[in-house]
């Protein structure tokens, strides 16, 4: 068991752009994508991906000093750090159920494509760390290993019925038909956002308020539309425009300022740009797959492919949306009480989570931003409430190095509101009783959403 602990989270070291590209090369060649072809893709895949790793470690490496020093000109003390994922895949892979949920997992989505239970093809191997974690804390918090992949079984077919219900979502937003949202970090959130969708739908003149950056865009280029409203929902432009104003805040000088702007300018451009290749790469692949999976269960049709939401950067209400989130999260972090976590290590993620509303509230921004606000505030108590947690866990990692850090979490990671509902429910909170059965409601008026959209 050690051994293959240790193989599985040496497999896992490696960036997810090297390790996706190399399985959905194997994908693609099983499927009998001529070779060319599959060695083509993932390397357009490769190239996409770590293009937007790259383009979010800039991202992080020139907004935290900014971030800080707002902070320390406030005159706060936040003693809860965010030092993004990392802690938390690092706690994953040390755990002794981590050697078993991968193929446990795998097992279960064939298991359930087999009985008809899921239309849900989930190759996204890298995210099943998502599951493992929750098996990890469940059996830490239950002290049962039983437990503990009860619980990674249970958010994993929460997931993948999430990736199965998004897929027109997809489809309807960006054209790409059988592809579907893979994250239960981002499609976790579907019920919420199909629900608050809803409820806005009845709220009187909410339902006039919209801008949708992507049309906007594509309405200029068509003479169309307003060209002022296609400039400013440019995603670089937006960019610029958050640089200066946290610099400015920051009390940065001109020198630093300017720099501060460009720099995040600079990230709204190149997001899309390597966002565009993973779609591409995608689009043979995905299609081959389908195509062989539909042969081997002929009578399951409409199969969708789990991607993780690196092919969605190319969207721009997606990326402002993100945008406009970050800024607030941060504002938000400031004045909340109770918060104990400023944004700085997983801020960036917010374009990669916020992008399931954007799908839901059809490229809306103003709606997606709304939605997004209660997200920011739940993501800052609970990764504060989950601190102490994480960082007992991570001081008892061998392959994490806590010294000297205080107490860290992850801000969206560590904050993702389906996990945290489930360990309360361990521990045996009251309050997780009605919040289960709020939850339920929402899953049941998202199937009935996604059965409107497959009707159409």
């Amino acid at each position: 068991m050690t051994t293959l602990q240790t193989s599985i989270a040496a497999f896992f070291s490696f960036k997810a752009y090297v390790m996706l590209p190399i399985l959905m090369l194997v994908i693609a060649l099983v499927a009998r994508v001529p070779a060319r072809q599959a060695v083509l893709s993932t390397v357009s895949l490769a190239a996409g991906f770590a293009g937007v790793f790259i383009a979010f470690n800039f991202f992080v490496a020139n907004i935290s000093p900014a971030v800080q020093q707002l902070s320390q000109a406030r005159g706060l003390d936040f003693q809860v750090l965010d030092v993004g994922w990392l802690p938390l895949a690092a706690i994953t892979w040390a755990s002794p159920l981590a050697a078993i949920s991968i193929p446990v997992v795998l097992a279960l989505n064939i298991a359930m494509l087999g009985l008809g239970w899921t239309r849900a093809i989930y190759i996204d191997i890298w995210n099943y760390w998502h599951f493992a974690l929750m098996g990890a804390l469940a059996m830490t918090v239950s002290n049962q290993w039983w437990v503990g992949l009860a619980a990674t079984l249970a958010l994993a077919v929460y997931c993948f019925k999430m990736t199965e219900w998004n897929a027109p979502e997809v489809e309807r937003e960006t054209g790409l038909k059988g592809i579907a949202v893979s994250p239960v970090s981002v499609n976790g959130l579907l019920p919420y956002f199909a629900c608050a969708d809803a409820v806005m739908n009845k709220v009187p003149g909410l339902k006039r308020w919209t801008y949708n950056p992507q049309k906007e865009h594509q309405a200029a280029r068509d003479g169309q539309g307003s060209v002022f409203l296609a400039f400013a929902g440019e995603p670089m432009m937006i960019g610029l425009l958050m640089g200066l104003a946290l610099a400015l805040a920051a009390g940065y000088d001109v020198k630093n300022t300017l720099e501060l702007a460009v720099h995040i300018a600079a990230v709204m451009f190149i997001l899309p740009k390597s966002a565009g290749l993973i779609g591409e790469a995608m689009i043979p692949i995905t299609t081959a797959l389908r195509e062989r999976v539909e042969k081997r269960f002929p009578s399951r049709g409409q199969l969708v492919v789990a991607m993780d939401t690196g092919f969605l950067m190319h969207h721009k209400s997606v990326v402002i949306t993100g945008l406009l989130l970050m800024a607030l999260a941060i504002v938000i972090a400031l004045v909340l009480p109770g918060n104990q976590v400023l944004p700085l290590g997983d801020l960036s993620n917010l374009i990669s989570v916020m992008s399931m509303s954007v799908l839901v509230f059809r490229g809306n921004v103003i709606r997606a931003v709304l939605a997004g606000i209660p997200v920011v505030v739940s993501f800052l108590l609970i990764s504060s409430r989950m601190a102490p947690l994480y960082t007992e866990l991570a001081k008892g990692t061998p392959s994490f190095d806590a010294t000297g850090l205080g107490q860290i979490t992850s801000f969206t990671d560590g904050g993702h509101q389906i996990r945290y509902l489930m360990l309360e429910a361990l521990n045996g909170a009251w309050w997780t009783l009605p919040a289960t059965l709020a939850l339920g409601v929402a899953v049941w008026h998202t199937h009935r959403r996604y059965q409107k959209l497959v009707a159409d």
